[in-house]
């Protein structure tokens, strides 16, 4: 069993992956792990996760009250509370805004494509909460229609929230979602995204099984029919993106 010296140092070296990554900016983001029903260490508020120091590291109960340290929980750990309270085998979440993934969210686009075997075997699709006012219970509640099945969410126009059942796999989850979404950008700019064919999607899903890898999978939506390649081209992309800001300008 970690110490409590442990636990705080390792929530430090992710915070300082976030940063390096540019997953963070300034103050952004949060982190926290379960060590018991009624208790959790958490990031505190205000301070940059590339600057994270054991010490500045707090505990605070179920509510999310503080019940040790010096500085005080960011007023996002509602939807860490969430999480503990309706996912019991979650031991870890890290809330973060890769800027690729959470420009997803922005331009309305579903970070569904099923392009890579990795993401597909850990993660498969990511869905698209509502958006919800920072540090208010609309956050939490939107993860609500997607808790059980998940173990990454998009924020709507703020960011990207993954758990799991330690810190490195919530963090790597989070990993595997912005990398996702850079190849399927990457892949519109080009022309096309061609997904792996169904077949080979259900070969990935019994690959899951014999693996027996832990946490939450939604499966794999098949549909009738193969998407056709080029679902999301560049074209769509940009005709997507001007509708909106012409309807923003009123035009």
């Amino acid at each position: 069993m970690k110490t409590a010296f442990e636990i705080k140092k390792e929530i430090c070296e992710v915070g300082h992956k976030l940063y390096a990554k540019n997953f963070v900016a300034a103050n952004d983001g949060n982190i926290s792990v379960k060590v018991s029903e009624h208790e959790f260490y958490c990031t505190p508020t205000g301070v940059s996760k590339g600057s994270l120091t054991p010490e500045m590291i707090i505990k605070v109960d179920e509510n999310g009250n503080k019940i040790e340290g010096r500085l005080n929980p960011s007023s996002e750990i509602k939807m860490h509370m969430r999480v503990y309270r309706d996912r019991p085998d979650v031991n870890a979440v890290v809330h973060a805004h890769p800027p690729v993934a959470t420009a997803f969210t922005v331009a309305d686009i579903d970070l569904d494509q099923y392009i890579l075997p990795e993401a597909v075997l850990t993660i498969g699709d990511v869905p698209t909460c509502d958006y919800g006012t920072p540090s208010t219970m609309e956050i939490p509640d939107s993860l609500e229609p997607y808790i059980q099945s998940h173990d990454a969410f998009l924020l709507r126009n703020h960011g990207a929230l993954t758990v799991g059942c330690d810190l490195t796999k919530a963090f790597f989850i989070m990993e595997e979602v912005e990398f996702n979404a850079i190849i399927c950008k990457h892949a519109m700019e080009l022309g096309a995204v061609h997904e792996i064919p169904n077949e080979q999607l259900k070969k990935l899903m019994e690959l899951r099984q014999k693996m027996h890898l832990t946490g939450r999978h939604p499966g794999i939506d098949l549909g009738e029919e193969e998407k056709p390649a080029g679902v999301c081209s560049k074209e769509e992309l940009v005709e997507a993106i001007t509708k909106r800001v012409l309807a923003a300008l009123g035009k």
